[in-house]
């Protein structure tokens, strides 16, 4: 049904939360032996939320069920993709968590998951094991293996990032809270607008612009800063500091990982996919500034994403190309806001660590 005019975003979730539900539903109708046609999965800072299950397949040995995804008002290419959980008996204690037809593999070095493992991310595995754990009765003695496919997901793939990141024969099973919140560019620019007069409303002159929810989590735990002085800017960080600048605050703290950081010092102030590529050439220029020798920056340029090219490089290079990339990113940002604003940028890894920060000062 179409959305009238007016009417806000519809959310959705993410294949972690859809594969989550399905091996919970096929968990039961193995045990139970028989079908299940709904589920509820506590997903990650929100409550319990019930799922339909599209098929439900059963003998003594295994359960297969399915859940179509629904993802909300965002232009997902995996809305509407059937989810499959596949749950089956093993000897030994314990649950363990595999990918079949239409997830993806990865093989490359540089993602979260390593080489050779299905793309299923670690939040989604977290949320898979948990919706299999509670269902499963206490002491059996047995544990169950659950396998996660997708139908069409080979064909799906085609339109993500998954082949150029070295993610063969399928999607990603993704997601950190489950939620999918829809994309509408004039939203979150008002939602921007609006938290930043909170934040000058409450004191607060220097604001911490993240991209992301693990970001600001790592940013709140770092910075002794009030709670509206946290904002999660996504992929505006241009459109967030020309609107620092307008309402005269003092300092940006920019948050961030290594690969938005990358777009941010190339001068690419709109860091969505659809618009700007990490330049693993321009990030291997950044290590020869920072006296890598040339047939280790040769290396670099084969890296897959920028947190991989970062891996590679010698661990006596990594802190002064981190503070290199982030002054860059911060000197490129300033000059964004028109000179007015005094911006520093922080890198910190995947848990967190800080990895590098670089300030210019206006």
């Amino acid at each position: 049904m179409a959305r009238k005019k007016g009417e806000p975003l519809r959310s959705g979730y993410t294949t972690g939360a859809c594969a989550a539900a399905a091996a919970r539903a096929a968990t039961i109708a193995l045990l139970k032996q028989e079908v299940v046609n709904q589920v509820q999965v506590a997903l990650t800072g929100t409550a319990q939320v019930s799922f339909k299950i599209n098929q439900c397949l059963f003998d003594r040995s295994q359960a297969s069920c399915s859940v179509i995804k629904d993802a909300g008002d965002d232009p997902d290419v995996t809305h509407r993709a059937e989810i499959w959980a596949t749950v089956s008996w093993k000897d030994e204690p314990g649950i363990s968590i595999g990918g079949g037809k239409g997830v993806g593999v990865v093989t490359k070095p540089g993602l979260e998951i390593p080489v050779g493992m299905a793309a299923i991310n670690p939040v989604p595995r977290r949320m898979i094991e948990r919706s299999v754990r509670e269902v499963m009765p206490k002491k059996n003695g047995k544990g169950v293996e659950v396998v996660i496919s997708v139908a069409e997901g080979e064909r799906l793939a085609r339109r993500t990032l998954n082949p150029r990141l070295g993610i063969v024969k399928g999607i990603s099973i993704l997601g950190t809270t489950g939620v999918i919140i829809p994309y509408s560019v004039s939203a979150y620019k008002a939602c921007i607008s609006q938290a930043l007069d909170v934040a000058v409303a409450c004191g607060c002159r220097q604001i911490v612009l993240t991209t992301g929810r693990r970001s600001e989590k790592f940013a709140q735990r770092e910075l002794a800063l009030a709670e509206e002085c946290f904002l999660q800017a996504g992929d505006f960080i241009g459109y967030s500091l020309g609107e620092c600048a307008k309402k005269r605050l003092a300092k940006v703290t920019i948050w961030g990982m290594t690969g938005k950081l990358s777009k941010l010092a190339a001068g690419h102030m709109y860091t969505n996919v659809s618009h700007s590529r990490v330049d693993i050439n321009f990030l291997a220029g950044v290590a020869a500034d920072c006296g890598v020798p040339e047939e280790i920056v040769q290396s670099l340029k084969k890296a897959v994403t920028a947190n991989h090219l970062r891996k590679m490089l010698p661990p006596e290079y990594t802190p002064k190309f981190c503070n290199k990339l982030c002054l860059l990113a911060a000197e490129r940002c300033r000059n964004k806001a028109g000179g007015k604003l005094e911006v520093e940028c922080i890198i910190t890894s995947y848990d967190g660590i800080i990895l590098g920060r670089g300030n210019a000062k206006a």
